[in-house]
């Protein structure tokens, strides 16, 4: 089983690929201020999709939404179309790391998520050039909530992610990638557990089962494991962070 495929059997059909929820991605929405008629939005990373469909109920334009898991994006189209909002959104299976679109072409880059795969400042800095002047990059992205963390708590995630840092920190890239920062919030933890960790653990039990002699599923496994039990045991210390920005000029 190659690793596209295992990563897909793993999260095939559950609510989100990560962390987040509706209210938070509606409250970000209702952030950007003076958004133009018929705007342009890119979804980097978009996953299945359940933001970007939350996102084209409350736009006034089109959504251009990218992922390489062409799965995902077959199940977005399914969605869209079944609630009527498929004149909305067009998918394309398409890297981060090639995105080709044209100069000052997006008046919003959405990203939940997705960013840390990029890298934060990388991001920043590469995506400006698609950005109108005034347009906005909305981004949820992992960060820590306090300056001391536990040790084995930084171990994990400076493996998994090195670039993670604090809120004030993050705020500092920002302003040196010439955003305005105009808000930001951390998701709540049950963003964490309802649509992402709790149907993620009925998924685990049955791979296991499955898989159970199979050293790379149960190692998968184990990591995800490891990583749900770290959040519960310190989710005082670490989140998702919703950044609003506004290109400078």
């Amino acid at each position: 089983m190659d690793t596209d495929s295992l990563f897909f059997e793993l999260y095939r059909d559950l609510p989100r690929q990560g962390p987040g929820d509706n209210a938070s991605t509606r409250k970000a929405f209702y952030l950007l201020k003076n958004l133009p008629e018929n705007l342009k939005m890119l979804d980097v990373g978009c996953g299945s999709g359940i933001q970007t469909r939350q996102l084209a109920k409350l736009v006034n334009g089109h959504i251009t939404a990218i992922d390489i898991h062409q799965q995902f994006l077959n199940q977005l189209v399914f969605t869209a179309y079944d609630e009527g909002i498929s004149e909305k959104i067009t998918v394309l299976n398409k890297s981060m790391f090639e995105m080709d679109f044209p100069d000052e072409y997006f008046d919003v880059i959405w990203s939940e998520g997705s960013m840390y795969i990029y890298g934060f400042n990388n991001s920043l800095n590469d995506w400006k050039r698609m950005l109108k002047p005034g347009g906005y990059i909305v981004c949820s992205h992992i960060s820590w909530l306090q300056d001391k963390i536990p040790g084995e708590l930084r171990t994990f995630w400076e493996k998994e992610y090195p670039e993670i840092s604090t809120i004030k920190e993050n705020l500092k890239v920002i302003g040196d990638n010439e955003y305005t920062p105009v808000d930001h919030f951390v998701l709540p933890s049950e963003s964490w557990w309802t649509d992402y960790y709790n149907p993620l653990r009925k998924r685990i039990a049955i791979m296991r089962q499955k898989y159970r002699r199979n050293i790379v599923v149960n190692d998968l496994i184990a990591a995800t494991k490891k990583e749900i039990e770290l959040f519960k045991k310190y989710s005082d210390f670490y989140g998702y962070v919703f950044y609003i920005m506004r290109k400078q000029h």
